[in-house]
């Protein structure tokens, strides 16, 4: 029907002059054709929706075309964390869930997802599938429409957060930052119930995000930062737009690169438990000493959490996650959820500050830094510059060996001195993502300036 819809690292966003409602139909209508060829027609779905000005809207469209199909649709009652609605996928035993959310894109974008009934990402055989049958919905006079109705989302999943966390947070002072997001009165609301003592900051919705985009990286969150020297708090939390991912703050670091958050809070868990982590990619090789130290394994996959989540399965792991604020846990849903997650992080705090136990895990494995930078690449260049950088890699990069090249997502350049380097197309935005990891800041910059030279001839 529509060649510009396509699903990619987490669904399918695009700016409103092309997210239209008649497009959103054809995915909801796709969809329902979907459910029906895997034994789900007519079964209860979840249609979930974020803080932007347009999604309840577009929410109650795919309702409509979801109950015109026969399927009773369980809307919320207001914006909520899209991990809450994954969770109620298996809670309530769902054929699946649409969300409405372009997660952490500027309030221009919109976008939508689909999740199965395991409450994992799907993978690319669902939404290649739900791609390939996009069409205008049409009423089928012998289905009899499901009925629509709004129902608790938050009480289930706040629940099974604290008994699997069983957090007791009492005297922990925590600033917690919704961004404006779907997270307000949903983490800083989960976080009191567990004892701790919350200051809230940007905790009102705003479909305009306060003018700034709701990704809670370090740019975006020195406010928060500043709250908790304000506040003397023992710690920062952030979620973005739909409150998937976190961000952690810190009293001496700032901003806890999400790396080094992973290490510790993998720690943290190993320290009652046992189990391997799972990374991408671009994650930190930090989070592989820490399960060598403890004698568990890191297994590596391509970024996106849906990749992630499936090997998860495979492997039984404690914890899994990516380098941009996206975990799980073992005993959760396989679905990146920064509510439970902050949660989780502050459950660590409250036993050994992240300052404390990142300074341990450096000492004993030496240090690592690590950054990344993006190249404006359109979309239809992205595989032609992976190609060509198949025949263009060098034998050394800033002056260092390689010693060997991933390919399983781009390209990972392993060089002899243990860093890397990271180039690998963007599955959301028209960039071409470069990452890069050493033990210097300069050493960092150099890879980072080495993978710009070789990307930009290219696009």
């Amino acid at each position: 029907m529509d060649d510009v819809i396509a699903f990619g690292t987490d669904g399918w966003r695009a700016t409103l002059d092309v997210f239209t409602t008649p497009r959103v139909r054809a995915v909801a209508q796709a969809t329902a054709d979907y459910l029906a060829t895997v034994d789900h027609g007519g079964d209860p779905v979840a249609v979930g929706y974020d803080a932007r000005a347009t999604s309840r809207e577009f929410a109650e469209e795919i309702a409509d075309v979801l109950a015109a199909n026969g399927h009773d649709v369980l809307l919320p009652e207001r914006d909520l964390p899209t991990p809450l609605v994954a969770y109620g996928i298996v809670e309530r035993d769902l054929a699946g869930a649409l969300v409405v959310t372009a997660s952490h894109n500027p309030p221009e974008y919109n976008g939508v997802k689909f999740i199965p009934d395991d409450g994992a990402p799907a993978l690319p055989h669902v939404t290649e599938a739900i791609e390939a049958n996009l069409r205008p919905p049409e009423a089928d006079p012998d289905v009899e429409r499901g009925e629509i109705r709004e129902v608790d989302f938050r009480t289930p999943h706040a629940e099974h957060a604290m008994d699997l966390v069983g957090a007791d947070l009492d005297g922990l002072d925590v600033v917690y930052d919704a961004m404006h997001g779907s997270g307000r009165d949903v983490t800083d609301r989960l976080l009191e119930a567990a004892g701790a003592s919350v200051e809230r900051h940007r905790c009102e919705r705003d479909p305009d995000f306060g003018g700034t985009p709701p990704e809670p990286d370090r740019a975006n969150l020195q406010a928060l930062a500043l709250a908790v020297q304000e506040h003397d708090a023992d710690l920062g939390i952030a979620n973005d737009g739909d409150s998937d991912r976190i961000a952690v703050v810190t009293p001496e670091r700032g901003f806890l690169d999400e790396n080094l958050f992973f290490a510790a809070t993998y720690d943290y868990l190993l320290e009652d438990d046992s189990g391997p982590a799972v990374r991408t990619v671009s994650t930190s090789f930090l989070v592989d000493r820490v399960a060598a130290a403890h004698g568990e394994e890191a297994y590596e996959t391509a970024v996106g959490f849906k990749w992630v989540a499936e090997e998860m399965g495979k492997r039984d792991a404690l914890m899994a996650g990516e380098e941009s604020g996206g975990f799980s846990v073992r005993g959760h849903i396989r679905e990146k959820d920064g509510v439970l997650m902050a949660l989780l992080a502050a459950a660590a705090a409250a036993e050994e500050s992240y300052d404390h136990r990142v300074d341990r895990l450096l000492e004993e494995h030496g240090d690592v830094r690590q950054s990344k930078i993006s190249v404006d690449c359109p979309d239809d260049r992205k595989a032609a510059v992976v190609a060509e950088l198949a025949d263009s890699l060098p034998e050394e990069v800033a002056g260092v060996d390689v010693e060997r090249v991933n390919d399983a997502d781009g390209f990972k350049v392993l060089l002899a001195d243990g860093s890397w380097l990271l180039v690998r197309p963007s599955g959301t935005e028209p960039k071409m993502r470069v990452y890069a990891e050493a033990s210097s800041e300069a050493r960092v910059e150099a890879l980072l300036d080495a993978g710009r030279d070789l990307v930009e001839p290219l696009v």
